[in-house]
């Protein structure tokens, strides 16, 4: 048996549960994975980010096929990096990874990058969907059109400065995304080395909570059960944000391999890495992040590094090679045993929380005896 958790996030995006469904790009969060939690009285979320404008509009209008209910379209926003030159270094050792896969030998020159984020933020305009959510910066004039156009604007932060920032933007609700978050980190500046702010996700929600009462905190990073759904409110959060936790459900279209990958982890098998993509982002270790780490080289700024690197994960998926493909998770990942129904983990989630508020109920009324005596 459940219990009803209506918070103020709930009431102002219409929701029936405090639980939002992370954008996770790569192709993961299929139309049936978004509508399946916006059904189950979640928020659903489209990721826009490595899709061409007209399949997100076709993933969007699947969705509203599928569910009336309100949900969100994330986009990762960045600066385009200025150009530059790939070392000798870099080049070789991209080649000796791709000709283990048979592909043709890469000629070092700079990827050129598809100006896609203008035109599918276009689509997200045209298609109105109830949210617009954005990481890795401001939402600047995408939050501001987002906004004149209707909809609710999430940004996301992983320090208590970025949270400030995005208040002064007019955001209507902030993701304290902590340390322990699978992909990418939504540093807004995490500079050309190391992991980026990785403050744990209690002790970022418990400050955000405390210092900004302007929008609803919404909690990101490790949580995987209805327990630690209790945690996040407890500490003054209006919902969570869960990601990995869908990674292996039915709905997920996450590589088979992928999948397996997360059911047999344990708690000390992520790491986060620039490996992949050039930007810090936090997932299962594997024989390419050990590789490139060994390697010694720099990593290319991001997107670059995640164009030069795309086909060797593409190639990696086609044979099932879990070695050389990005396998993004958090740390709780330990918790994910088993495919389950999206549906049936919002269930499950919410019946933990009633477990776990029981408790604490139990543990007040110990607490009250033992004060009367």
């Amino acid at each position: 048996m459940s219990i009803s958790l209506q918070t103020s996030f709930c009431r102002n995006f219409q929701l029936n549960k405090p639980i939002i469904l992370a954008g996770m790009a790569g192709n993961i969060n299929s139309a049936e994975l978004v509508a399946a939690v916006c059904e189950a009285g979640g928020l659903g979320t489209i990721a826009a980010a490595y899709v061409t404008p007209e399949a997100l509009r076709e993933r969007i209008r699947k969705v509203r096929e599928l569910t009336d209910r309100p949900f969100a379209v994330n986009l990762l926003l960045f600066d385009k990096p200025a150009d530059g030159v790939i070392s000798p270094e870099c080049m070789n050792w991209i080649n000796q990874v791709r000709e283990r896969f048979g592909l043709p030998r890469w000629n070092g020159e700079w990827p050129v990058l598809e100006e896609e984020i203008e035109a599918c933020f276009q689509v997200i305009i045209e298609e109105k969907p109830a949210v617009f959510s954005c990481a890795m910066g401001l939402p600047g004039s995408y939050g501001k059109r987002a906004k004149e156009a209707g909809m609710k604007v999430i940004g996301m932060a992983t320090t208590l400065e970025e949270a400030r920032l995005l208040v002064e933007e007019g955001v209507d609700a902030i993701v304290a995304q902590g340390g322990e978050a699978g992909g990418h980190r939504g540093t807004f500046a995490p500079g050309e080395t190391g992991p980026g702010e990785c403050i744990g996700t209690l002790p970022l929600v418990s400050l955000l909570c405390s210092s900004i009462q302007e929008v609803p905190i919404i909690a990101a990073g490790g949580i995987m059960n209805g327990q630690g759904i209790v945690a996040a409110l407890a500490l003054g959060a209006d919902a969570v944000q869960v990601g990995t936790r869908f990674l292996g459900c039915a709905e997920s279209t996450a590589h088979m391999a992928y999948k397996s990958r997360l059911y047999e982890a344990k708690e000390t098998d992520t790491a986060i890495t620039r490996s992949f993509s050039g930007r810090p982002a936090r997932g299962i270790r594997n024989t390419f992040m050990e590789q490139f780490q060994e390697s010694g080289l720099d990593v290319l700024p991001y997107p670059i590094q995640n164009e030069i690197t795309k086909e060797i994960r593409q190639a990696a998926g086609k044979v099932n090679d879990s070695h050389f493909m990005s396998l993004w998770a958090g740390q709780g990942v330990a918790l994910l045993k088993r495919e389950e129904s999206a549906s049936d983990i919002i269930e499950q989630l919410m019946n933990e929380a009633s477990q776990g508020m029981e408790r604490l109920t139990g543990l007040c009324t110990v607490a009250s005896r033992n004060t009367d005596q």
